[in-house]
């Protein structure tokens, strides 16, 4: 007779894909009520590309309407710049600032000066590579998945991984967690780096309700139980998303009652001329 393993330790044996794929995440399993009663909103935005002062001209539009959903943070999933000249990257500081709120960004394949030059980003973006903060009892994880300028056929770097191995034991597991970073984890995501199922090993106890990515400029949905993970169309004025369609724009995400929500918020790019 053969024993049967206990349910967490089945899964245990299972790789993060296939828990992807079963719509399967341990760490929900024990997700239980952990400050259900904090009710906020936050913004996520991707892949801005700023080229010049035309698309900042956009960009201040945007970060007048977002000032409408009252949130509370934002969080900014790379490329900040299309080419990472300090200029550019600092221009878009600024208009960030303009929230009024705090923004978390984290560096895209776009914001690298070459291949081993991030010191634009680093200048402009102190402290902004991997990191993590607290929001009303929530926990976000912000995470460099870059491999340089590279945009496809990536790996996630031993940097970022040790990082997480240094920082999670330090965390609470039962807390509602947010993961950002530039390059898709969502299992079947076009540009996913072939090392992303080593980041989302290291969730596998955690309580991780959602996961934004940007690089691939469309909208993709993965899910594993409560965790849903999501790439967006890009919010920028000169380049395209990469499924063909049009919209230009962010989520807008809600905590109601410990229930996250998502919706996404279209701002209007003018027609040629």
């Amino acid at each position: 007779m053969t024993a049967r393993l206990p349910r967490r330790d089945a899964l245990k044996e299972i790789s993060a894909a296939a828990l992807l794929a079963l719509g399967l995440w341990p760490g929900s399993l024990h997700a239980g009520i952990f400050n259900r009663h904090r009710d906020f909103k936050y913004i996520v935005v991707n892949d801005l590309h700023y080229l010049d002062d035309e698309c900042g001209r956009w960009l201040e539009g945007v970060v007048r309407q977002m000032r409408g959903a009252q949130a509370e943070l934002c969080l900014v999933v790379g490329d900040l710049s299309d080419s990472a000249r300090r200029s550019d990257l600092g221009a878009t500081n600024e208009i960030l600032k303009g929230l009024g709120i705090p923004f978390y960004p984290v560096i895209g394949n776009h914001d690298h000066l070459t291949q081993t030059d991030r010191s634009s980003y680093e200048d402009v973006f102190a402290s902004r590579l991997n990191y993590h903060f607290e929001h009303r009892g929530w926990r976000f994880i912000g995470l460099d998945s870059c491999d340089g300028q590279k945009a496809s056929k990536t790996t996630v770097s031993s940097e970022t991984l040790s990082w997480l191995d240094n920082q999670l034991p330090r965390l609470e597991k039962r807390q509602p967690t947010v993961l950002f970073t530039h390059f898709p984890l969502g299992a079947g995501v076009k540009y996913r780096p072939r090392n992303a199922d080593a980041v989302l090993e290291r969730f596998r106890e955690f309580n991780l309700q959602a996961v934004y990515n940007g690089h691939f400029h469309g909208f993709t949905e993965s899910r594993a139980g409560k965790t849903i993970l999501t790439t967006n169309r890009c919010c920028a004025l000169k380049r395209n998303n990469h499924d063909g369609t049009k919209e230009k724009g962010y989520f807008i995400c809600s905590v109601t009652n410990g229930i996250l929500r998502r919706e996404f918020v279209q701002y209007p790019v003018p027609a040629p001329t």
